[in-house]
């Protein structure tokens, strides 16, 4: 039992102002008041919380969006904070929903053990590399959507201009529509009139603007690649991962704090087994379905990759496939739970000297 003289906090989070909850050691509610999202109002925050008694741990809904920037104020102050998911949606249809009564939820949630897990920190390299993705994903769709668009047009366009261009690859395609000659301004409301010019001259756009954002991309890649090289060398360089790849493992785990062991990484990821049986049928296991599912991609797409080009697992595969062990799909998901083994002491060695190269000496 937490002593009656400990505080524990919940926070129900908004863009502009927080709610915060407080109950003491025998998990009675002292209050609940609300904040403004600003650093004045997450000093507010722990004042508030710290007049009741020694605040030792804090709930806190969204840490990785609009609970960040007060995730890292407390902790920054030694205050532990946990992550809390929203609450229950059948709870909410009988008990209603309002802030202070997710903020309280948000503080039972930390009391009961019910929510443990450790936020995500959000500076440092690991958090550069967030943004490096973010950025990426974000010119790539906009790549994607140009590249239909401009196949789209083509289905539409003349039949001597559609017939030129769809036998064309992709790279072909975009190259010879870049080539179109753009129209000046000037004369744009004339000449547009004639309706193959202004298929020509949309494909000419769309061309420059997906060849822009292929540029873009290779930017990032680069520094992005030499980063993820940099901070996490050991497990960019397993076979199959490199540092694309290593780049999702890392912001999956994000620090050796949130790892207390392989089979805890096996969980983050998706590939730790878990009982399936029902009544007669007993002993049988599936992988989680929970976990990091972009985490849980990458580790079947570095099977995929070692399953072409690395021996051992070939052999595996070829050892146990039937009349022998079992199906392919079922090996595929062994090996994930192995490699997941395989990356987990590189991972946690990577953060660890991370983390200690990122805290300065005392």
């Amino acid at each position: 039992m937490v002593p009656v003289g400990e505080i524990t906090g919940g926070v129900d989070t908004h863009k502009k102002f927080h709610v915060a909850a407080a109950r003491d050691g025998l998990g009675r509610l002292l209050g609940t008041k609300r904040f403004e999202a600003t650093l004045a109002g997450y000093v507010a925050l722990l004042g508030w919380l710290a007049g009741f008694g020694p605040v030792t741990l804090v709930g806190v809904e969204g840490t990785g969006c609009y609970g960040a920037g007060l995730t890292g104020y407390l902790t920054g102050r030694g205050i532990r904070v946990v992550e809390v998911d929203r609450p229950n949606r059948q709870h909410r249809r009988r008990a209603g929903k309002s802030d202070p009564a997710d903020a309280i939820a948000a503080a039972t949630a930390a009391q009961s053990g019910a929510a443990t897990t450790t936020p995500k920190p959000r500076t440092g390299p690991v958090e550069s590399v967030r943004v490096l993705r973010e950025a990426r994903q974000l010119w790539t769709t906009a790549r994607t959507a140009a590249i239909n668009t401009l196949k789209a047009l083509i289905i539409t366009a003349p039949p001597g201009l559609r017939e030129q261009l769809e036998p064309l690859s992709d790279t072909a395609l975009i190259s010879c529509c870049a080539g179109f000659e753009p129209i000046a301004a000037a004369d744009s409301a004339i000449v547009l009139l004639d309706h193959e010019t202004a298929v020509r001259h949309t494909l000419g756009e769309l061309a420059r603007t997906i060849a822009a954002h292929t540029t873009r991309i290779r930017e990032l890649d680069t520094r992005l690649h030499a980063l993820v090289e940099h901070i996490a060398p050991r497990t960019s360089g397993l076979f199959g991962i490199g540092p694309g790849r290593a780049a999702q493992l890392l912001l999956t785990a994000t620090s050796p704090d949130r790892l207390h062991s392989e089979a805890a990484f096996a969980r983050l990821t998706g590939v730790a087994p878990q009982d399936c049986g029902s009544g007669h049928t007993s002993g049988r296991h599936r992988l989680s379905r929970a976990g990091d599912r972009q985490a849980n991609s990458v580790l079947y797409y570095i099977v995929l990759t070692r399953l072409a080009w690395h021996e051992p697992t070939r052999t595996y595969l070829a050892q146990r496939l039937n009349p022998n062990g079992g199906n392919k799909k079922h090996l595929i998901r062994c090996l994930k739970r192995y490699l997941a083994r395989e990356i987990y002491p590189r991972l946690i060695a990577d953060l660890t000297q991370l983390t200690r190269q990122s805290t300065p000496a005392a």
